[in-house]
């Protein structure tokens, strides 16, 4: 028999946020000792109260739009009293009854073509802390505790491993360049809900669950185990399949049973009574739009009509540092494809001698463009340009003092030109030679020997026309 995996998604994002959701401890990660990044609120001691913060909900918002969301103008939270033993309280605070996001919607590659994948709701909450067991007792790192999340949640409309690839990679893409999450070191995180149905059937078969997978690779592994062990379950009664939760082992590539599926009647939510409703407002909302990045889909139609290879638009997008300095560059009037080369292949070349990769690229577009501008002005060479990006990302020393302070800038008439370009034909007589019997590398060769001679200084489309009038 044939059978047809239906597959739904869970995707938990951590936000950009300088502080936490509902106090203002520093987010994840600012500080790396165990719970010393909390405060009376955020270890839930008495009295205390929560505080929204108000970049949560604009990052949320975004997410919301760049997904095709309705946006609720009146969002709550809610309590989920289901024991969470690394949240000091017990419970987390997330919401049920009046999501901020709602009927979403996205487009994929399948292997049939684009398909839309529905996405029910974008909610947010606070996410738990961190257990650490050592032996016969558990320690609890409350750092984490209230670190912003908001989670993706699909309709059941994946029907492979593939495609849920493609979905993943694609919103890593657009919440990285649209500045809503890092999306890297345990800041995205997946829930899968999986389950095998007879091929032509409606009814859904019996689901599971496989809980919080933050890599792509165990994502993908994980979901052809599963399909497989259903599959094996139905044809050969190897198993009773029953709706549950599972891990997945990274060590042996299955799963296995962690508890029973929750329902909500679990969770036993109610409204939080400390936190007041959050009314959007056509001004607030209008100020989020107005913000809103570009659409993932449009940028890539514009880097494949600015003749940007699909290996570099992968790269791009996953950065939103490189996209708003690409785009920045290009809007100060330099060619899209010339600006890439100097991000994508210069700078990132001086991050890496440093050990750094190209997020922590902080350089201006100011200062960028004018390096590309004198170079492709022929003001200066290229190598020039190299050395001048080199300092500017190295020391913070800005084109200009770089080009001063090189010599690069004086200025030269044609006879010191000449000058240079006579002695550079006088001492090197054997490539003079071997460049007139027609070895057009020669000439190259001569050329580099006056730019050198001139170190960098000089009109470089001059020094070419004025050494092969010479020779």
């Amino acid at each position: 028999m044939k059978y047809e995996t239906v597959i739904g998604l869970e995707t938990h994002v951590e936000l950009n946020t300088k502080s936490k959701i509902f106090c203002a401890c520093g987010g994840h990660g600012a500080s790396e000792e165990p719970n010393d990044c909390v405060c009376p609120a955020c270890c839930g001691m008495p009295g205390m109260l929560p505080v929204t913060n108000k970049r949560v909900i604009e990052l949320a918002v975004t997410a919301g739009l760049m997904l095709n969301c309705d946006i609720s103008r009146y969002t709550t939270f809610d309590k989920k009293n289901y024991y969470y033993p690394d949240l000091p309280c017990a419970y987390q605070i997330t919401q049920l009854n009046h999501p901020i996001c709602t009927n979403g919607l996205v487009s994929i590659k399948s292997e049939e073509g684009n398909r839309d994948i529905r996405i029910k709701q974008i909610h947010m909450e606070e996410d738990a802390g961190k257990l650490i067991h050592e032996g016969k007792y558990s320690l609890v790192d409350f750092n984490r505790t209230s670190v912003p999340l908001i989670e993706v949640v699909t309709q059941p409309d994946f029907r492979s491993p593939q495609e849920v690839m493609n979905y993943l990679n694609k919103l890593k893409s657009m919440f990285r360049s649209g500045g809503i999450s890092e999306c890297e070191n345990g800041a995205m995180r997946c829930d899968v809900n999986i389950s095998v149905r007879p091929e032509g059937t409606e009814e859904l078969g019996v689901r599971s669950e496989i809980k919080n997978m933050s890599s792509f690779e165990s994502i993908e592994k994980a979901i052809y185990y599963e399909i497989q062990r259903h599959i094996d379950a139905l044809e050969y009664d190897l198993e009773e399949l029953v709706q549950e939760t599972r891990r997945f082992d990274e060590k042996t590539g299955k799963t296995f049973a962690m508890r029973d599926k929750e329902t909500a009647a679990d969770y036993r939510y109610f409204p939080d009574p400390n936190l007041m409703p959050i009314l959007i407002d056509d001004e607030w909302l209008e100020q989020i739009m107005a913000n809103k990045p570009v659409a993932v889909d449009e940028r890539i139609d514009y880097y494949r009509e600015s003749g940007i290879s699909e290996e570099e638009i992968t790269v791009l997008i996953s950065s939103q540092t490189a996209t708003k300095l690409l785009e920045e560059v290009v809007a100060a009037g330099c060619d899209a494809r010339e600006t890439v080369k100097w991000i994508l292949i210069e700078a990132v070349g001086v991050l890496r001698k440093g050990g750094k990769g190209l997020d922590d690229l902080q350089i201006s577009a100011e200062d960028l463009s004018a390096i590309i501008k004198m170079v492709t002005e022929s003001k200066i060479n290229r190598n020039s340009g190299k050395a001048a990006l080199a300092a500017l990302i190295e020391e913070g020393i800005s084109p200009e003092e770089y080009i001063k302070s090189a010599g690069i800038d004086r200025k030269l008439d044609s006879s010191d030109i000449l000058a240079v370009v006579q002695k550079v034909i006088s001492d090197n007589q054997d490539i003079v030679e071997a460049y007139k019997s027609g070895k057009t590398k020669a000439f190259q060769a001569l050329l580099g020997a006056c730019m050198r001679e001139l170190k960098g200084a000089g009109n470089p489309g001059v020094i070419k026309e004025m050494l092969e009038k010479n020779l």
